[in-house]
């Protein structure tokens, strides 16, 4: 019975303050059951500190990153101060300064750090979605692996200590500026030139999509004078002494971009005029360079923190469906609404099994990520590499889709409320989540280069063979099917020539790539089901003995 009530008692209070309390780890029995299972030895440790990060990153963190997104919160351009002096001060509000200095405070990237807390904690931190922060750590992690390969100058080793371990407790942030107007992942065709002057290499042209631009080092593709081939470059944001002041390194900032997504994070137009920069490995080798390692690992970073938001948005559309009635039943207990939340549960689950998965196969790597195809070494490590370089991308290109989808069906669960940006944060992470499916690579261009590199290793690596090691355990059926596809659709050698055969094969390696990466990410998850349930009736033998 429903008659007027002018004080409409309705309130939406006990669904805000169960989502007020959550704690992101150590309310979530299954983030902790990958813990246990793939950090082995490190399992406690890990544990340890991911309840403690948590607190952090599920309340004041949160609320920060909350605070920020409102559009009056994003950040502007002051290009001079009151004495007509230019000094490009990017404007950003006090809380992501805070909360940026507090993360990066944490040494996620020192020796301290193991490898399996660093990628918690970035999992983690990915639950708020971008919050101007988790691309500055995914671009400094790129540095600090470029320069632990590559630095050998005085200046170069200075830079990654202030990344990696910090200076006097002030721990620096990186960023990476590749593209140009003419192109984005097309590196080779950079025109930015880069110019040794009295001993120095100072940098002349323009970056067109430079995100972090508040950073205080950036990794920089240019061209020395003269050269086709790209090298790749680390320049100070400011020489030293000068950031106090507001001068910038021989370059300004033309204009902040207006994005629909990642609007806490200053995207900017960059025009180099004289920038002092340090070359970082050989000048010939930048291209595979900056793909191989950095952007390698901005793409990780995607994966792993696209797949850690889904649980959040999985989370607390679960709890809104037990929550909100509708007819006189909770709409959880409408079937149409309890398929799509089964489906985003299975959705964000095998994800996250399976970016743990692709974390410990790059943990893995001697050395780390190398850059190309070809290395100097034995066979079964030259297989492993490409492995990983192809999971990376796979990962990325199909999380970030699922990761959208999953957000496009969170916002239905809340109805019309679902669009209200300040009601739920499926909003949030559905723009972020389209930018982040572009970012280090959109789609067509990582499914292009996947089907290049299986041409190129061919002779020491046939894709059917890979197939089945990245397959394996899987139903043999499935395995079979995909081990014939691979090798029919790399039948044609490439993908450039305009014709409706080649439009076909590309339509399906699209469809083939997600459906053996889904493959991958369900055999991931049903293997640490299987130990789970294995590990509880153990337990229980033991208890009953």
């Amino acid at each position: 019975m429903s008659l007027p009530d002018r004080n409409n008692p309705y309130s939406f209070n006990p669904y805000l303050a169960w989502r007020k309390k959550v704690d992101y780890y150590a309310d979530d029995p299954f983030l902790q059951r990958m813990v246990r299972a793939f950090a082995g030895s490190e399992a406690e440790e890990v544990d340890r500190q991911a309840r403690e990060f948590s607190r952090k990153v599920s309340f004041r963190w949160r609320d920060f990153a909350e605070r920020i997104a409102t559009p009056e919160n994003r950040p502007y351009m002051m290009h001079y101060d009151g004495h007509k002096n230019r000094i490009d001060r990017i404007v950003r509000p006090y809380e992501v300064e805070v909360m940026e200095k507090e993360i990066f405070s944490e040494g996620i990237f020192s020796a301290k750090t193991s490898p399996w807390n660093r990628f918690v904690k970035i999992s983690l931190l990915s639950q708020n979605s971008e919050a101007g922060v988790l691309c500055p750590v995914a671009c400094t992690w790129g540095l600090v692996a470029l320069l632990e390969r590559f630095a050998d100058t005085p200046e170069t080793l200075n830079i990654l200590r202030h990344v990696k371990e910090g200076i006097e407790g002030d721990f620096a942030i990186g960023a990476q500026f590749v593209s140009e107007m003419q192109g984005g992942s097309d590196v080779s065709a950079n025109l930015l030139e880069a110019v040794e002057e009295d001993g120095a290499w100072r940098l002349y042209g323009n970056k067109f999509f430079c995100s972090a631009a508040h950073a205080d080092y950036a990794v920089v593709t240019g061209k020395p004078r003269g050269s086709e081939r790209a090298g790749l470059f680390v320049i100070p944001m400011w020489l030293p002494g000068d950031k106090e002041k507001e001068i910038r390194n021989g370059y300004t900032i033309d204009r902040l971009k207006w994005k629909m997504g990642t609007v806490e994070l200053p995207t900017a137009e960059i025009t180099f005029d004289g920038a002092l920069a340090y070359p970082v490995g050989p000048l010939d080798r930048g291209v595979a360079n900056v793909v191989g390692i950095v952007l390698t690992l901005s793409r990780l970073v995607v994966g792993m923190g696209m797949s850690s938001g889904m649980l959040r948005g999985l989370r607390e559309g679960k709890k809104y469906a037990e929550f909100r009635t509708a007819f006189g039943l909770a709409i959880k207990d409408f079937p149409m609404l309890a398929g799509q939340l089964a489906v985003m549960e299975h959705r964000a689950r095998r994800a996250v099994a399976a970016s743990f998965k692709v974390y410990r196969d790059f943990m893995g790597l001697p050395g780390g990520l190398a850059p190309g195809l070809t290395t100097d070494e034995p066979l079964e490590l030259k297989r492993k590499r490409f492995e990983v370089r192809q999971l990376i991308m796979l990962q990325k290109i199909t999380v970030a889709s699922d990761a959208n989808d999953d957000a496009r069906q969170g916002i239905s669960v809340f109805g019309g409320h679902g669009v209200m940006e300040d009601f739920s944060s499926f909003p949030r992470m559905l723009r972020d989540g389209m930018v982040n499916e572009l970012w280090e690579g959109p789609r067509n261009v990582l499914l292009t280069q996947m089907h290049r590199d299986f041409q190129r290793v061919a002779e020491w690596y046939p894709a059917a063979d890979c197939v089945s090691r990245l397959l394996e355990g899987a139903d043999p059926e499935v395995i079979a099917g995909c081990r014939e596809e691979i090798v029919e659709l790399l039948s044609i050698p490439h993908l450039f020539e305009m014709n409706e055969k080649t439009l076909e094969v590309c339509r399906r390696w699209d469809e083939f790539c997600a459906r053996l990466f889904h493959a991958y990410q369900d055999l991931a998850l049903a293997r640490v089901e299987a130990d789970a349930e294995a590990g509880e009736r153990q337990a229980e033998k033991l208890a009953i003995g």
